[in-house]
């Protein structure tokens, strides 16, 4: 199973911002507990409207055809964009425009979840083979719902259905399969580890999470994400399509994949595309409703507060691989809760959030606990999720968390 890396470019972006575990202190209680958990830690560092027009300037390019960047928070608000929205008509990007946010889609899965925590439908703690018997192989272990939505499942990274390198995207992006025939794919390999003994960032944990939820609600995954989270936040951009829906409704950006052919750089306009991805990377939203949304999360408003707390819960393990995790205070260590990661940048700096991309669209998604800055972007990379995006990544982390990171400091 491909796993896609946290910022999209595994290497430049994974040095970007520091991830270590959330440890919250013991003696800490009361309202001066509450305030010292919630607060960013560090010095924001205040807006710098040149640096941030400068973080998504110079578009369009070869690399990066169009960008969305919204800052908010009661530190300062910000919003520009920058390149085209089509390549053809060199038409401005809509600063309104929606986009497809890939694996930002599992922050709305986790919440999700625990939302059916809260009712009593879900047990973190019970296992997905009792949720959904025969799903997994009876060889595997018993894996809880918890350990799929940390990634400390240990469940097999070696699937590959619905992957492939940009001329096969562009000739099958059309094509479409169930969560269920992904996790089938993804499950007739060996265990990757045992479960809780390590975490691995791995999509098939959230295909395995959608499986559970429709299971558990006799929903769709599309049907239960809309009618619990998109519609009582009135979300108006963000969409949980059908797999079989290739559109993009509404304003929008063109992503596109390049392509060689006859010797030349090809951009193949890949705007429409199933899906597929659903609870994994299905969703499509804007930057106004991922702010929106993560602020109403942060605030209790979408996860009760008992629930809440699980997704700001590091497990205290090793992190296997270099995909995610690797520079931090604890090299090496855990640094995902339920749905979310934990990024400390090197000025103090701590903020939660997810990436996701999606051929043709890069998205992230930060905030500090207390919100006193929340960032979203979208970014129309060519790259077929190459990572070759991530200098853009790392700019806009500069200007907006930590001005070091582009310094040379």
């Amino acid at each position: 199973m491909r796993k896609l890396p946290l910022f999209t470019a595994a290497a430049a972006v994974t040095a970007l911002l520091a991830a270590v575990p959330a440890v919250a202190s013991a003696g800490t209680t009361g309202a001066a507990g509450k305030a010292a958990a919630l607060a960013p830690t560090g010095a924001l560092p205040p807006l710098d409207p040149a640096a941030l027009k400068a973080a998504i300037g110079g578009l369009p390019n070869a690399t990066v055809t169009g960008a969305i960047l919204k800052v908010s928070g009661s530190a300062g608000n910000w919003q520009g964009v920058s390149g085209v929205r089509d390549v053809r008509t060199k038409a401005p990007v809509p600063a309104n425009g929606r986009f497809r946010i890939g694996s930002v889609s599992k922050v709305f899965t986790a919440a999700l979840m625990l939302q059916l925590v809260h009712d009593g439908k879900v047990d973190l703690d019970r296992t997905v083979q009792h949720y959904v018997p025969g799903l997994l192989p009876k060889a595997y272990p018993p894996i809880t719902v918890r350990q799929v939505l940390n990634h400390t499942s240990g469940l097999p990274t070696d699937g590959n259905l619905g992957f492939g390198d940009a001329d096969w995207f562009v000739a099958h992006r059309l094509d479409s399969w169930t969560m269920r025939q992904i996790v089938a794919d993804g499950v007739r390999y060996p265990m990757a580890a045992a479960p809780g003994t390590v975490q691995q960032y791995n999509g098939l944990n959230y295909w395995v999470a959608g499986v559970v939820i429709e299971k558990v609600t006799g929903r769709t995954y599309q049907d239960e994400v809309t009618r619990r989270i998109i519609r009582p936040l009135h979300l108006k951009d963000t969409f949980a399509l059908d797999r079989r829906d290739p559109r993009l409704p509404g304003p929008h950006a063109h992503g596109y994949v390049a392509v060689q052919e006859n010797g030349k750089t090809v951009l193949r306009d890949v705007s429409r595309q199933s899906p597929w991805p659903a609870a994994e990377g299905g969703l499509i939203s804007s930057t106004s409703d991922l702010t929106r949304f993560i602020s109403a999360l942060f605030r209790g408003r979408v996860v009760p507060k008992p629930e809440l707390k699980e997704m700001f819960r590091v497990p205290d393990v090793p992190y296997k691989g270099h995909d995610n995790c690797v520079i931090s205070k604890t090299p090496g260590r855990a640094c995902f809760g339920l749905g979310l990661a934990r990024f400390e940048s090197s000025n103090g700096v701590v903020a939660w959030g997810k990436s996701g991309s999606r051929p043709g669209y890069t998205t992230g998604l930060m905030a500090t606990r207390d919100l006193s800055r929340v960032i979203a972007y979208s970014l129309n990379a060519t790259g077929n999720k190459d990572g070759s995006e991530g200098p853009y990544v790392v700019r806009i982390a500069a200007a907006t968390f930590d001005p070091t990171l582009t310094s040379g400091h």
